[in-house]
């Protein structure tokens, strides 16, 4: 009887690897063309010889736009899948608001520089600025304890229920400490600058991703959102809040809490009764946010929330597909 246990022609099943190569596995030898070698070098060490998915010029061109859109939607998505992350708590605010021990510390050193110059206006600046930041790094340790709620919620939900944030410094770098002090996994969302961008140090390894298009990352911030807690911050935390107000308001997606923390912030920054007086936004889009000071506030109005929604946080809302 003829063993066939290691396959080949008895058993029908060709072998791992060939005995005799085939005729392309080897170049063309010197030995019929002196030329040859060194045009086989050049041909393979052409641009157009590289795979195109190895090609990084090649992906770069102008023309090969929609694929890099398709790749920078289609890689975070696969690695959130399988990380199952399903669910998400956004937590956006100002890069520029640090720990509170750092604020202090450059208050102190605006200080030192303005008595050795105390006419100079611009250091009378920077100190009045340096100090509305330290009044404001109140709000770190508000999204740090935030953070660690949300943290000690994730088994809770399946180990589905995460903070995400932008990956930065600031409220985001706050927000993302409290959940790994949790003992939990967080997401970062960071995004190609011009200029070099570190994430900050207490995201998860294999949950930060870095984003070329701005919208494809405001697409993954929303995709999975349960709610959005926004901080006081700049250009970049109102771009998103706009946004995802206006995606509500058009029910483009389905209504989630919106919590804008720091009352006293945001009604200068926002005033949403001028625009309901000014006829461009309706009475009721006041109420599709509310104000919060403190992490537990947060959480508990996120929770009421869904209570008078009659829907769960980790649930996807009747009639409607929980990815949208």
């Amino acid at each position: 009887m003829t063993d066939d246990s290691a396959g080949g022609p008895a058993s029908g099943t060709p072998a791992p690897d060939r005995q005799v190569d085939l005729p392309w596995c080897v170049p063309k030898p010197a030995a019929e063309d002196a030329r040859a070698p060194d045009l086989v070098r050049r041909i393979m060490a052409s641009p157009g010889y590289r795979e195109g998915d190895h090609d990084v010029e090649f992906l770069d061109r102008d023309d090969m736009r929609g694929v890099r859109l398709l790749l920078d939607y289609q890689k975070a998505e696969t690695l959130l899948q399988v990380h199952g992350i399903a669910h998400a708590i956004v937590v956006f605010g100002a890069t520029r608001i640090p720990e509170p021990a750092r604020a202090l510390a450059e208050v102190a050193a605006r200080e030192a520089a303005l008595a050795r110059a105390p006419q100079d206006p611009e250091l009378a600046r920077c100190l009045a600025i340096a100090r509305r930041i330290a009044a404001k790094s109140a709000y770190y340790e508000v999204a740090r304890a935030f953070g660690r709620i949300v943290g000690e919620q994730e088994g809770q939900h399946g180990n589905r229920l995460v903070v995400v944030t932008g990956g930065g410094p600031g409220i985001m770098e706050a927000a993302n400490r409290g959940s790994r002090e949790a003992g939990a996994r967080s997401v970062g969302l960071n995004i190609t600058l011009p200029h070099e961008q570190y994430p900050n140090p207490y995201l998860t390894p294999d949950l930060c991703f870095r984003f070329h298009y701005f919208a494809l990352r405001k697409l993954h911030f929303l995709k999975r959102a349960r709610a959005l807690v926004v901080f006081p911050g700049g250009y970049g935390t109102m771009d998103e809040l706009f946004e995802t107000l206006t995606l509500i308001q058009t029910r483009k997606i389905l209504p989630v809490p919106v919590v804008l923390v720091g009352e006293a912030y945001w009604r200068r920054a926002f005033d949403v009764d001028f625009l309901v007086e000014e006829g461009v936004i309706d009475p009721e889009d006041r109420d599709l946010f509310w104000y919060a000071e403190e992490a537990g506030e947060i959480w508990d109005g996120i929770q009421d929330w869904y209570r008078r929604a009659g829907r769960e946080i980790t649930g996807a809302a009747p009639g409607h597909a929980e990815d949208r």
